[in-house]
This record gives structure tokens, C-alpha cells and sequence, in this order.
């Protein structure tokens, strides 16, 4: 189980915080809006009320201890950018910023960032998924049930076709297409063989994709 702090909790921000700890992982939220804290309370581990460029108060919350930080701060970018240097002093393994444009995004990738996300091209849902799960490199919501996901292969599965497989007896997750190098075969058929770096692009319930992620 990871740990993340997500520093600035508007709707991209509350939307990783929030999908983060339905993952089953530890989230701390820091917003200086005292009406946003309250909202997202009942929906993370822990919230609090705070700035996210006061560098004593964030370190008095022990950010130092976190695996992740999520920084989404709205649109002021100097806060956004102190925000960034704090997390990446208290030593933070990866940082994920959230850009307002590519100026922005490279003055992140410079002081620190591990990577910068545009909310306007990334719902936080995915963000969020991409970053508990290694295996994981795409990932869309169709509907709270169910999901379309880009998944690396396990290595369990390589060198096996998909009747021996059984996905969707095993893991509940139906083959939509396999990708294999640069060529992708969009309609695979059941003596389709599975190589070690393939990548599979799924369908299936939210709790049957979530455990393919713990694997």
C-alpha cells in the first residue's frame, strides 16, 4: 500500500484523492479552502486545512513520509511551482504537478516534477489508476461499473493463447485488442498467442480490473 498527499483538492485533485483511497491506498488532502477540506473528508484517510506553499506546516504534517504528491493546485502558477520545490526538499520519491500550460509544465519538469499531467486532457480517475499500478498504462470509466483499461501483460500469461488463459473465467475481463510491438490486432481470436511485452486493452467490472492492478 502506498502513501499520497495531494496538495490542492479542487475537482482534478479531489478526483485523484477520492479514487486513491477507493484503491485501498492511504491519502492525505491539504487544501487551504476550509469548505473544500470538509467535502472531501469522508471520502480520503485524512484532510486538512492548510497552504500548500507553507513549507513549516506541510512538513509539521510529515509529507516527508509520503511515497507520492499530487500537486493541483488551480490556476496560480507560483504557488503551483513553490508547492512542487517543498514536496521535492522533503524528498519525495515521485511528484505528479498538474500544468496549466507548457511553459508550466516545463518550469515542473525542471525544479523536480516526476511528471505533469493537463486536467483538461487527463481525468483524475485515471491519473489515479496509472499511479498504483505499474502494470496499468491506459485506463477509461465507461460507467461506475465498468471500464476499458490498457494493461501490460503479466508474466504469467506470456507465451499462452487466450483459451488458455481464460480471462474471462479467471479475472472476469474480456480481450478487446492486443498489442504487439507497433502492430495491433484489434479482433484477436481465441489461438492468439500473449508475448512477454504485449499489451492487452480490456473490458470489465470495476472490481474484477481492480485486482488485475494488485498483480
Amino acid at each position: 500500500m502506498k502513501q499520497f498527499v495531494v496538495i490542492g483538492c479542487g475537482r482534478f485533485g479531489g478526483s485523484v484523492a477520492k479514487t486513491l483511497t477507493k484503491l485501498g491506498h492511504d491519502v492525505l488532502a491539504i487544501d487551504e479552502d476550509e469548505k473544500i477540506i470538509q467535502n472531501i473528508s469522508e471520502h480520503v484517510t485524512h484532510a486538512v486545512q492548510a497552504s500548500g506553499t507553507d513549507e513549516q506546516a506541510l512538513h509539521s504534517l510529515g509529507i516527508k513520509n509520503f511515497d507520492v504528491a499530487i500537486i493541483s493546485i488551480g490556476s496560480e502558477i507560483q504557488s503551483s511551482i513553490l508547492a512542487t520545490l517543498i514536496a521535492k526538499d522533503a524528498g519525495i520519491d515521485y511528484i505528479v504537478a498538474k500544468a496549466q500550460g507548457e511553459l508550466h509544465a516545463k518550469v515542473l519538469y525542471k525544479i523536480g516534477a516526476d511528471r505533469v499531467v493537463f486536467p483538461e486532457r487527463e481525468m483524475g480517475e485515471r491519473v489515479a489508476h496509472n499511479l498504483v499500478a505499474n502494470n496499468i498504462l491506459d485506463y477509461i470509466e465507461l460507467s461506475p461499473d465498468y471500464s476499458i483499461m490498457e494493461i501490460s501483460a503479466l508474466q504469467e500469461w506470456a507465451g499462452k493463447n487466450l483459451v488458455e488463459l481464460d480471462l474471462r473465467a479467471k479475472h472476469g475481463i474480456n480481450v478487446m485488442a492486443i498489442k504487439h510491438n507497433d502492430e495491433i490486432n484489434i479482433a484477436p481470436i481465441a489461438k492468439d498467442i500473449v508475448e512477454k511485452n504485449d499489451v492487452l486493452i480490456v473490458i470489465g467490472h470495476q472490481k474484477d480490473l481492480k485486482k488485475i492492478q494488485k498483480k
